[in-house]
């Protein structure tokens, strides 16, 4: 296969740099010693428009390193040890000398410069999806399945009062609705100036609740999920507005189906409209909507978008502080995510980015210049760049560095920004950056707060060769991205067992520009044990334009595992790469991959671990499911194509499948419906599983599952 290798880092042998071997404690996030390795870091806030470096002694400026206000100096104003670290003072309004703090008890403001306590606030006991306006001071929050609003003068209003507090969950109000699908993280939504509270109310009553066994208690117990699999019966939202001044509730006179979808809410400016994005079940058609708050009436449909395999909305509208009647919007509409001009008095959309490239991500405003911010790959899929478009002459400008990726704080106007940003080659930078136009091509650099070095290389750790590069995908045209990782004390005269490790679903990648290319932990430890790791974004994975996305559609894991191999013939195509022991190795998608390959290519895996796989696609949710897979009664033959139960006959190397035991996410029914299908066909997969643990371990369990990992590679691939 014709490879082209487009940038090769090479971060020196362990030979060159001394003896010492990564550990499990050393990599992982849980690990003892991970946080003495991980290169140094700077800490960022804004007050107003001057750059702060928090630390766990207080607040001082990023730049001169002058304090600004102390952990001690705030506690003793308070008369408590109510701050715990800098980490945790916020700096509400502006240039105002007031640190905002809290704890579980109360929140509270203290002016430090004239040494007094301002306002304070208790926070209710069990209080639950907390949501404070700055403005009004105003808190929203939720109790079992109930809304409340605690006001700014200690007041508890309630909003609702049918919510669930039986634990059934069937109703409940002030939550994530939709699964966290839609770019949904939340359920309560304050206007600007925190005197309405929009919220969603979901009734879960008909949903079908999927068992979860307690087992920490003598005599088990069940709990019950609501968890809607794709084609069943969904659960219903509303969306209401709650005045605190009347304390009354008014409902959006929503139009469609009762299992619509409902996200990124928006507020007009001046709080007297609330727009919606509003999707079908189908999810392939969107219309963006704006209602009176006053009487929840639909003023006027903005804009349809429609699509013959679906759409899918993830961002609210983003008004310019010095017009309230354009707003910022996203669309993948032409193919590519990217930023419109919306004007929500006609309607009109005007495109204001365009190319083969993604925007990932809106930062804000310049409201000098009237300009807008915003992260971009347009120089590499695999670069997270930060640009600054001006919306009078509409030029755009690269800030910062041109490769990397990049996350960016902007300052109170927008004018300047903290840059915090690695490359393959520079493990972390921190720059303070002028958004302002200048004469020249580029704003200027103010100043380079810290770049930091290798700690692994400080302390003598053995570094493995880290590389990134392009091969074609199956369809011969797409460039795929991927990381290798070989091992320390690498010999080419020899051959090595290599571990493929794959997620391939949507909403992830695994390689980009950052620090060493994005290696996990993992990964160089087994470099440390002589196994070379390869990773490759297959089509289907995000940020690189919605034909790449969708190629899946209807038939999840087919094209991905195509891509998958058409890796695997690079890495025999290496004289190094010992193709007789090969491994695979994902989790969640990435578990469902894992188990897909090692069943459809018996020949090509020895050995697989699957980590929480999705087996069975009609076993998962509606919104995720039905997008990508439609419903089982529209999609029949693609359902049963692309499930692994009938796969599991074809099982012949060693396949490792672990789980938490109450997975809220990939239910253990799928797990256990395909040992059950392995039983009938007499293959014999190894289990594991961590009981009171979800979707994902945290805590020691990550150590320990990651050695769980590692030992099956050793006792059957090396």
């Amino acid at each position: 296969m014709k490879t082209k290798l487009f940038v090769a880092l090479m971060l020196m042998t362990g030979t060159a740099m001394g003896q010492k071997l990564l550990t499990l404690e050393d990599v992982m996030w849980s690990g003892n010693n991970y946080y003495n390795l991980a290169p140094e870091n700077k800490f960022t806030a804004w007050w107003g428009n001057t750059p702060l470096e928090t630390t766990p002694d207080g607040v001082k400026n990023l730049v001169t390193g002058e304090s600004l206000v102390t952990v001690e100096r705030l506690n003793e104003i308070a008369g408590e040890k109510i701050v715990r670290s800098g980490h945790y003072i916020t700096f509400p309004y502006g240039k105002q000398t007031i640190a905002q703090v809290q704890n579980g008890e109360k929140r509270i403001q203290i002016d430090w410069a004239a040494g007094e306590v301002v306002w304070s606030q208790p926070i209710p006991r069990g209080a639950a999806n907390q949501d404070f306006n700055q403005t009004s001071k105003h808190l929203a929050y939720t109790i079992e399945g109930n809304l409340y609003v605690t006001t700014a003068e200690g007041k508890t209003l309630e909003v609702s009062k049918d919510g669930s507090t039986d634990g059934s969950a069937d109703i409940v109000y002030g939550q994530s609705v939709h699964r966290d699908e839609f770019g949904i993280t939340k359920g309560t939504f304050w206007s600007p100036d925190g005197q309405r509270l929009a919220f969603y109310r979901m009734d879960q009553s008909m949903v079908a609740g999927y068992p979860q066994v307690d087992i920490s208690q003598r005599i088990a117990s069940v709990t019950m999920d609501k968890y809607p699999m794709a084609g069943e019966t969904s659960h219903q939202v509303k969306v209401g507005i709650f005045d605190v001044a009347t304390q009354k509730v008014t409902w959006l006179q929503l139009a469609g189906a009762p299992d619509d979808y409902h996200t990124n809410l928006s507020w007009a400016p001046d709080g007297k409209r609330l727009y919606v994005f509003e999707l079908n079940r189908d999810q392939n058609d969107m219309r963006l909507v704006a209602y009176d708050a006053e009487t929840g009436a639909k003023c006027n449909q903005l804009l349809q978008e429609r699509h013959e395999k679906y759409v899918e909305p993830l961002h609210g509208l983003e008004f310019l502080p010095w017009d309230a009647s354009k707003a910022i919007m996203q669309s993948q509409s032409d193919g590519y995510n990217h930023l419109y001009l919306l004007d929500v008095t006609t309607g009109q959309c005007e495109q204001l980015t365009a190319g083969q490239w993604v925007v990932q991500d809106f930062l804000g405003f310049n409201t000098k210049s009237k300009s807008l911010l915003y992260l971009g790959n347009e120089s590499d899929p695999r670069r997270s760049c930060i640009y600054c478009l001006n919306l009078k002459t509409r030029r755009t400008t690269l800030l910062g560095a041109d490769d990397g990726v990049h996350a960016a704080k902007l300052s109170e106007d927008g004018t300047m920004l903290i840059d915090n940003y690695s490359s393959p080659t520079v493990p972390r930078s921190v720059n303070l950056i002028s958004t302002q136009p200048t004469r020249g091509r580029r704003p200027n650099l103010v100043s380079n707060i810290l770049t930091a070095s290798d700690p692994w290389q400080d302390k003598g750790y053995k570094i493995p060769e880290i590389t990134s590069g392009s091969i074609k995908a199956a369809d011969g045209v797409t460039d795929l991205y991927y990381r290798m990782v070989k091992p320390v004390d690498f010999d080419p005269a020899k051959k090595y067992p290599t571990v493929v490790y794959v997620y391939g679903g949507p909403h992830a990648h695994n390689v980009d520009a950052r620090w060493r290319w994005s290696m996990r932990g993992w990964e160089a430890y087994m470099a440390t044990k002589g196994y070379l790791l390869f990773i490759l974004d297959n089509r289907g994975s995000e940020w690189r334009g919605r034909e790449f996305e969708q190629v899946t559609f209807r038939h999840l894991g087919e094209e991905e595992m195509k891509d998958q191999l058409e890796g695997v013939k690079f890495l025999k195509s290496l004289p190094y790469v010992d193709a007789g022991r090969m491994g695979v190795h994902g989790w969640s998608y990435g578990g469902f991959m894992t188990t897909n390959l090692m069943c459809s290519y018996p020949d090509v895996f020895k050995v697989g671990v699957a980590g929480g796989p999705v087996i069975d696609w009609k076993y998962y949710e509606v919104m995720y499911g039905e997008r990508y897979m439609d419903t089982p009664e529209q999609n029949p033959e693609g359902y049963e194509r692309c499930s692994l139960l009938g796969k599991a006959k074809n099982l012949k190397g060693r396949l490792q499948i672990i789980f938490g035991y109450n997975d809220p996410t990939c239910v253990p029914q799928h797990t256990l419906s395909f040992l059950r299908a392995c039983e009938d066909a007499g293959t014999q997969p190894d289990l594991f599983t961590y009981p009171g643990d979800g979707h994902n371990m945290f805590g020691r369990d990550q150590i320990h599952l990651h050695e769980r990992i590692t030992r099956y590679f050793d006792d059957y691939l090396k």
